[in-house]
């Protein structure tokens, strides 16, 4: 007479490995998708602070003035005899320009900038401020 083993029941595993897999591809695509919800198309400048409402469009036409009173448009720096050729070319449909414009910037260069602006087809201009 032959006689059978009783069955001795495994205990279930918990493999690791793919878990440590997923959480680095969960790590990634996080990492990843953070980076790219930021604006990485402006250049860096001190605003001033106010209080003001959140635009609507995706990405309008940045003219930025840094606190050397250097001019930018959409992060291409030119010069002031430039601007309006430049947002001429570069102007949305809306006409809206947004201004950025250091705190310690130059008045006169910020007020010369949006007059170059305007001759180039802007009509609306937005002022970038820091919220309080």
């Amino acid at each position: 007479m032959k006689l059978r083993r009783s069955r001795v029941s495994k205990l279930g595993r918990i493999e690791i490995i793919p878990m440590i897999d997923v959480m680095f591809f969960l790590l990634a695509t996080f990492m990843l998708a953070s980076l790219a919800m930021q604006r990485l198309d402006s250049v860096r400048i001190d605003l001033p602070q106010g209080q003001a409402q959140s635009l609507a469009l995706d990405r309008p036409l940045t003219l930025s003035i840094e606190r050397t009173n250097t001019i930018y448009v959409d992060r291409r720096r030119v010069a002031l005899e430039q601007v309006a050729a430049v947002v001429a070319r570069l102007l949305p449909s809306n006409h809206e320009v947004v201004m950025a414009a250091d705190a310690a910037a130059s008045n006169g260069v910020v007020v010369q900038a949006m007059l170059a602006a305007r001759k180039g087809g802007a009509e609306h201009f937005l002022v970038a401020v820091h919220r309080e």
